[in-house]
């Protein structure tokens, strides 16, 4: 799509700094409940967004009508709204970046879009067979979806800057209630997703991790005893070291939110603008955000500004050692954005987001995190989480779990549930493996929402002196 005559446009009627982003979002799921297949369904979503600043105000507006008349209402619409609050609102300045040009994708074969919904109803059932099977309890509620999406985007701005992409994905996730006579029930929700093409769907065996999940379900309720109350050594899995890196470091350490943007929508922070170099967090604690890695489901070279991703250094050796930025706030701490920009819809702006943020591992094997127990419990996974709005009270309540003693991994346990400050936690690790995983989520944040694709990551860690209950 030729979006530079849209950009001279803006740049036309007053404004100082302009861009466009064309994006189009296609997508198809297929949904089995408790073995019977629902219709497939398409979605699409293809528009453009603009941005104007003019006289230090920001404006954005966005149509999927992609007539000339219809994007130039768009960009007027957006040029309007920034004159209109120029007496008003806080000055934007965005950071200094070097113009690109560029163009990405994501590696992949077969489009996940192309596939016959046939394939991925014969995939579901599959999945639906492999929970069944599993002995030890019923599975009276199975909610089985999977499907694939291609996310189409060009930017351009003022600046000179132009990028395009393409990133296919697969995704799916499962609902899984386990129920047993006496004993009661568990459900479980199990998020897969990849970003790349059909084929990755066979690299993560979504029926062999729907087996395991059922055969844990099923072993918690079958032999799962209560916890007294107490302070224990914790080692817990890289699933829930992943969530707690994701909650309790990588959406704190959002720069919008640290400013009070977010404060009426997803919340504040517990850091303040002041707060680089803040010991939060033992030695060991080293979690970063990382978009560029292969096969991510928060995979993206550049961001929804044009400037190019990497690695972030979000706490090293337990230090908060940077936020995630966006050109805008960047400019206000005077660094360089550090590509965290992205909208989830032509329909949205972009804010600050996430990719793909995980605790560095370590180099201790998990045998060895727990030989160091002598009274405690091994969390793998976790059932429910909660943290307040400024992403300082945390809780964790793990699902697949085991008592430890003298070093070695006992009975099964019974929802253990871990309460403590971001600062309790992070500090209490002593200890980290080298047994690296990622989990797919969708990490909601704005207003209007939006939910965009990311992987939570880690390796099992060790936790000493932590409180737990039952629940």
């Amino acid at each position: 799509m030729d979006l530079q005559w849209l950009l001279d446009y803006l740049l036309r009627e007053g404004a100082g700094y302009a861009e466009v982003r064309s994006q189009r979002n296609v997508g198809m799921e297929v949904v089995l409940k408790n073995g019977v297949a629902e219709p497939p369904e398409y979605v699409e979503a293809n528009g453009i967004a603009v941005r104007a600043i003019v006289d230090g105000a920001l404006g954005f507006a966005s149509t999927n009508i992609l007539t000339r008349e219809g994007m130039m209402e768009a960009g007027s619409k957006a040029v309007r709204s920034a004159k209109a609050m120029t007496s008003s609102c806080k000055k934007v300045c965005l950071s200094n970046e070097i113009a690109v040009k560029a163009e990405w994708k994501a590696d992949y074969r077969t489009l996940p879009t192309s596939v016959e919904p046939s394939e991925v109803i014969d995939l579901l059932k599959s999945v639906d067979a492999s929970i069944k099977e599993v002995k030890g309890a019923e599975f009276p509620n199975r909610l089985l979806v999977f499907g694939g999406s291609v996310e189409e985007k060009e930017y351009i701005n003022s600046e000179g800057t132009k990028t395009r992409s393409m990133v296919p994905r697969i995704a799916g996730y499962f609902i899984i209630t386990a129920y047993e006579g006496g004993k009661g029930s568990l459900q479980r929700i199990v998020q897969l997703g990849e970003s790349g093409g059909w084929e990755r769907a066979g690299a993560i065996s979504p029926e062999v991790v729907a087996r395991e999940e059922a055969e844990a379900m099923a072993r918690m309720l079958r032999e799962g005893k209560s916890l007294a109350p107490g302070k224990y050594d914790v080692v817990v899995g890289g699933e829930v070291t992943g969530i707690i890196s994701h909650e309790a470091c990588g959406h704190p350490q959002e720069a919008d939110r640290i400013m009070g943007r977010e404060a009426a929508q997803a919340g504040e922070s517990y850091l303040k603008p002041g707060m680089l170099g803040r010991k939060i967090g033992s030695d060991a604690v080293n979690i970063s955000d990382d978009p560029t890695l292969p096969a991510s489901y928060g995979f993206y070279l550049y961001d929804d500004e044009g400037v190019p991703a990497r690695r972030k250094a979000l706490i090293r050796e337990g230090k908060v050692n940077e936020f995630l930025h966006s050109r805008e706030t960047a400019h206000d701490y005077g660094v360089s954005s550090n590509a965290s920009m992205r909208a989830s819809s032509y329909a949205r702006e972009p804010i600050v987001r996430m990719s793909n943020t995980f605790m560095e591992p370590g180099d201790h094997k998990l045998e060895e995190l727990v030989e160091g127990v002598e009274r405690g419990v091994y969390i793998k996974s976790f059932q429910e989480w909660n943290i307040d709005d400024i992403r300082w009270n945390n809780r964790y309540v793990g699902l697949e779990a085991y008592m430890i003693d003298k070093g070695e991994v006992r009975d099964p346990v019974r929802a253990p549930v871990i309460e403590a400050t971001t600062e309790v936690i992070f500090s209490s690790v002593d200890a980290v493996g080298r047994d690296l995983i990622f989990k797919a989520a969708t990490c909601g944040k704005g207003q209007p929402e939006q939910g965009v694709p990311v992987w939570t990551g880690g390796p099992s860690m060790r936790l000493r002196g932590i409180y737990l209950r039952g629940r």
